[in-house]
């Protein structure tokens, strides 16, 4: 495996974008884009990369606040850090961010990738969702995705694999939202949708407080099979 830091161009290509990018050994016509967290493109988003690199995977991680705050890399334990990290999403619009998603796949495909799929954490996992929903992408996947309840009326649009990952203790998407996000998506035949019982956001990271070692494995286990079976 080797990694490096890089650009890509915009969709419009007036611009670049800052991105990780993990490579396996051989090279791979299946690649993944993992779309960071609020925290930037920190430890625990680079390790994701290079563990999907190890499998196989051509994997990047674009930078998604490029365009006010680049390179940022928080740490979500802290919480001087956790706070900042909320600031700079207040200022984020996810539309920019889906561009960005459909460069990142452009991109790829350029590098000799056949199929792409997506892995989204936190805001990453909203992004997953809206990627199924307004990209050619072949696969996505998201944990813990925010404020999806709201964004419903796009499911229609969704016609490759989508697979989400709920905690039900989610402090930032409430039972209400859950619910609903359940009524619109279970009956979808491109949706599957997980349960994880009294835990909480950020339980699948790579490390730190939130994490809880056997949920994250359970639910990586399902990412893995879901993205072989449909980047084959």
């Amino acid at each position: 495996m080797s990694a490096t830091n890089t650009t890509i161009p915009t969709l419009d290509g007036e611009a670049t974008v800052p991105a990780y990018v993990a490579r396996p050994d051989a090279d791979s016509s299946r690649a993944i884009i993992v779309i960071p967290e609020i925290f930037g493109v920190n430890a625990g988003i680079v390790q994701k990369c290079d563990d999907w690199a190890a499998q196989g995977y051509l994997a990047i991680a674009p930078d998604l606040f490029w365009r006010f705050a680049p390179g940022v890399d928080l740490n979500p334990d802290v919480e001087a850090e956790l706070n900042e990290a909320l600031r700079l999403l207040g200022q984020y619009d996810v539309d920019d961010g889906v561009k960005d998603i459909e460069a990142a796949i452009r991109w790829l495909h350029g590098q000799g990738a056949a199929k792409v799929g997506c892995v989204g954490y936190c805001l990453g996992g909203k992004l997953a969702y809206m990627a199924a929903a307004r990209t050619d992408i072949d696969v996505s996947v998201g944990y813990y995705g925010v404020m999806i309840d709201q964004m419903l009326h796009e499911s229609h649009a969704i016609a490759k694999p989508l697979m989400l990952h709920i905690p039900t203790a989610d402090h930032f998407v409430s039972p209400e939202a859950q619910a609903k996000m359940h009524e619109g998506l279970d009956p979808h035949p491109k949706v599957t949708l997980y349960d994880y019982e009294g835990l909480d956001h950020g339980f699948a990271a790579t490390d730190g407080d939130r994490r809880d070692d056997v949920a994250a494995e359970l639910a990586d286990s399902r990412t893995r099979a879901f993205l072989a079976e449909n980047l084959a």
